[in-house]
């Protein structure tokens, strides 16, 4: 199981480069992030031991008790919708929060990061026109982004989306550009203390095609893992 974690992620390393020569972009410019939802600590740690530096987590609570285990070996990362009132711990637990998507969530991590006086990276999640999704309207993030800008606790760093799921990776594209597209025209805007650096965006079954379209971070579970056996 050892070995097949390492092999996995070095084909996808190789995956990333080839995306990345078709692109005309330097592989080192693109992050692999292993998403490591309902994956045992001890599997996280041989990702680790394979050269995995970010780790994705989708819940909370989940991400506190993994972190109890592994420590600072690797960044952790909050990629799943985040509730409000779970702020106050999302801000001692992860480097970087990609599910940004509200003023109110934003105004909350601000406050309860200022009482331990740090900073927190984070993300704009924008919606990929899904109902059932989380993230901000495509229309209204650059507000979003001018409103967050003056927290002084939070850094914004880019944005996040995640496409309808398709069994055509190509399906994906369209959603990619268009965040990349935003990224720039937020860009554009000149807001004062707004790095926008970051485009988070391209899963197992379509990152290639997200590196091609301007990702610096992909999100990779199962092709890490293997297919995840869900206890609930």
């Amino acid at each position: 199981m050892e070995t097949q974690i390492s092999s996995n992620i070095d084909a996808i390393i190789q995956r990333i480069a080839s995306a990345a020569g078709r692109a005309g972009r330097d592989p080192l410019s693109i992050k692999l992030m292993a998403v490591t939802k309902t994956v045992e600590p001890e599997r996280i740690g041989r990702a680790i031991d394979a050269g995995l530096t970010m780790l994705g987590e989708n819940y909370v609570q989940e991400a506190k008790d993994k972190i109890a285990i592994i420590g600072n070996a690797a960044q952790w990362h909050m990629i799943g919708h985040l509730q409000t009132n779970k702020a106050k711990y999302a801000v001692k637990l992860f480097d970087c929060v990609h599910s940004v998507d509200r003023l109110e969530l934003a105004q909350e991590l601000d406050k309860r990061v200022g009482q331990i006086k740090r900073k927190l990276n984070i993300l704009i999640e924008v919606n990929s026109g899904e109902e059932s999704k989380s993230g901000v309207e495509r229309e209204q993030a650059l507000e979003l982004v001018r409103q967050v800008a003056v927290l002084p606790g939070l850094a914004i760093c880019g944005l996040m989306t995640m496409a309808p799921y398709s069994d055509n990776p190509e399906d994906s594209r369209p959603y990619f550009k268009a965040l990349r597209d935003l990224r720039d025209e937020i860009n554009r805007a000149g807001i004062a203390g707004v790095r926008m650096e970051e485009l988070s965006m391209g899963m197992t079954d379509d990152f290639e095609v997200a590196i091609e379209e301007g990702a610096t971070i992909i999100r990779v579970g199962r092709a890490i893992f293997g297919q995840r056996h869900y206890q609930k």
